[in-house]
């Protein structure tokens, strides 16, 4: 596979899971109270402990996306202009 096919990937990815992260933390803020009744039908959260875990979730997300994502889309360029 060429080094431009996987920075193409890589870079579409960053791009998508970025906006995942987005739709995430919107509809965690627009829609809170609907998201947590529904996850307390299935577990019994109190109202910190989901928005800690929600929090906690996008961080390790963001960080995943930087780490796996960004770094290696960006050494990749750095690789293309040597």
């Amino acid at each position: 596979m060429a080094l431009a096919t996987i920075q193409a990937f890589l870079g579409w990815s960053v791009l998508l899971n970025w906006a995942v992260l987005i739709v995430w933390a919107a509809m965690f803020i627009g829609a809170h109270d609907v998201i947590y009744r529904l996850h307390t039908r299935w577990f019994e959260l109190d109202r910190a402990a989901f928005d800690r875990i929600h929090y906690i979730g996008m961080a390790i997300y963001k960080l995943a996306i930087i780490l796996f994502c960004l770094v290696p889309y960006l050494s990749l360029l750095i690789l293309q202009s040597r």
